[in-house]
């Protein structure tokens, strides 16, 4: 009987020959490390442009908007259902909510690049009948352990990881500025509302004193005083002044719609809460309109296209590194039995290590192709970034133009309403006298009703001005 041969293990028995080659096996990584002190070295901040120091002075002299002023804007409003709206549009908005779930998916694939850093192991097991002809079935159990690493020599995933680190950071910028425009949005609308319900109560006094007039004229057609002429003129004013409350009641609801879908929910939810007739917010008068240029970098959009130009260096710097070599370390653990049971004593152990390394010779250039690609998406992010930030420029200047314009408008209107109510007063009573034509009173109720008007509107324009300007600024999320 031949007598079996031993069982061959690798490195069971190392000589001086194998114990020098696991030696630089595992020391080459670690040498080669320093050779990557010379390769291009790129920054991973942010393409910091400089925003010109005039920025820092857009209007007066009235004070510093902070930060933390600018969180939560809509309180300075005092208006406790703008402040519920905002919030229920912060948790239910469905932009919101499709912004957070973008941003658990980059923060789920910057932890797969994290993951890929670390060595990876697996573990196995099989089981194996077989039989040849006539001979008995053999049985044959293994059991084994498989680990590999690939050393990060140029830094290749670092960089990887740096990009994927920006996405993330860039999504949560990006959940900010949705947040910013969606309670922008809310106060908006809020104060469209308020503005419409204004005009409607105007209207519906105007009508009740123009149906007072046509009652007037109607008495005196009827004692001979006066023609029909000036009975149809009253009608006629009044029954335009009628015509507009049916508008302004259908897009007072279209507006109540509106609010109920940014906050997530269906377009009569809000019916109850806001039938009410309340006055239009009004801001506070003390608002500082010295706006410091770091402030503008505080918006979500600008903070997300500095992430960006981060995230896009990095995957220049990755593409460079995957030019030069790379390097893998494996390795494998296994029992071998006949029998289950002998897998835990007896077993034929069979272990193996490997070192390899990948040089890439030639590819047609498409290495250095893909690098340049890179660098032209960096370009493109640097080049978004300063169309953000003087976006962001302009987005401030238009808010405080239109609020000075709007403030210096609505002390004129005022003044005019006063003025053409009191025409209004002093015609219809000299109308009832006899004293002047129905003309007359008709262009008086007219220039009330439009001076009425414009007040109301000019009070929701500069609280809505205000909402604009805390936008610009980033408010809503700092």
């Amino acid at each position: 009987m031949p007598t079996p041969k031993p069982h061959y293990t690798p490195f069971a028995h190392p000589t001086p020959l194998r114990l020098h080659a696991l030696a630089w096996t595992l020391t080459l990584p670690l040498v080669l490390s320093g050779c990557a002190s010379w390769l291009p070295q790129r920054a991973l901040g942010p393409d910091t442009t400089p925003v010109p120091t005039s920025w820092s002075t857009a209007a007066s002299n009235a004070g510093t908007t902070s930060p933390t002023a600018l969180a939560q804007w809509w309180q300075g409003f005092n208006d406790p259902l703008l402040t519920t709206l905002v919030t229920q549009a912060l948790q239910a908005n469905t932009s919101v909510r499709t912004a957070q779930a973008a941003l658990q998916q980059s923060r789920a694939l910057r932890d797969v690049k994290d993951a890929n850093m670390l060595p990876g192991a697996n573990g196995s097991a099989s089981a194996q009948r077989s039989q040849t002809d006539s001979n008995a079935a053999t049985n044959s159990f293994r059991a084994g352990l498989d680990a590999s690493w690939e050393p990060d020599i140029f830094g290749g995933k670092r960089n990887s990881l740096n990009a994927t680190e920006a996405d993330a950071l860039a999504s949560e910028a990006s959940l900010g500025d949705v947040q910013v425009s969606v309670a922008a949005e809310v106060a908006l609308n809020y104060i469209q509302l308020r503005g419409q319900q204004a005009q409607l109560a105007i209207a519906i006094s105007n009508l009740a004193s123009q149906q007072e007039t046509l009652q007037l004229t109607d008495w005196r057609a009827q004692a001979g005083l006066i023609t029909s002429l000036e009975v149809e003129q009253a009608r006629t004013s009044t029954e335009q002044t009628s015509a507009q409350i049916p508008s302004l009641e259908s897009s007072i609801a279209q507006t109540r719609h509106a609010l109920a879908l940014l906050t997530g929910q269906a377009p009569d939810a809000l019916q109850a809460q806001l039938e009410a007739t309340q006055p239009i917010p009004l801001a506070p008068d003390n608002l500082a309109l010295s706006i410091p240029a770091q402030t503008l970098r505080q918006r979500p959009d600008v903070r997300a296209a500095e992430h960006r130009i981060t995230g896009a260096l990095a995957r220049v710097s990755a593409a460079d590194a995957a030019r030069y070599p790379s390097f893998s370390i494996g390795g494998s653990v296994g029992l071998n039995a006949l029998t289950l049971a002998g897998l835990s004593s007896g077993a034929t152990v069979v272990s193996s290590l490997l070192a390899s390394v990948s040089v890439p010779l030639f590819d047609g250039g498409a290495a250095k192709a893909q690098v340049r690609a890179q660098e032209a998406a960096l370009e493109q992010a640097r080049v978004a970034y300063q169309t953000v930030v003087l976006t962001a420029l302009k987005d401030v200047e238009d808010a405080l133009v239109a609020l000075r314009g709007d403030r210096a408008r609505l002390v004129r209107l005022e003044a005019a309403a006063e003025a053409s109510a009191n025409a209004a007063l002093m015609a219809q009573q000299r109308y009832a006298s006899g004293l002047i034509d129905f003309q007359v009173v008709l262009q008086t109720q007219r220039t009330v009703m439009s001076a009425q008007d414009a007040v109301a509107s000019a009070r929701a324009s500069i609280s809505s001005d205000h909402v604009r300007l805390y936008k610009a600024l980033g408010g809503g999320w700092v």
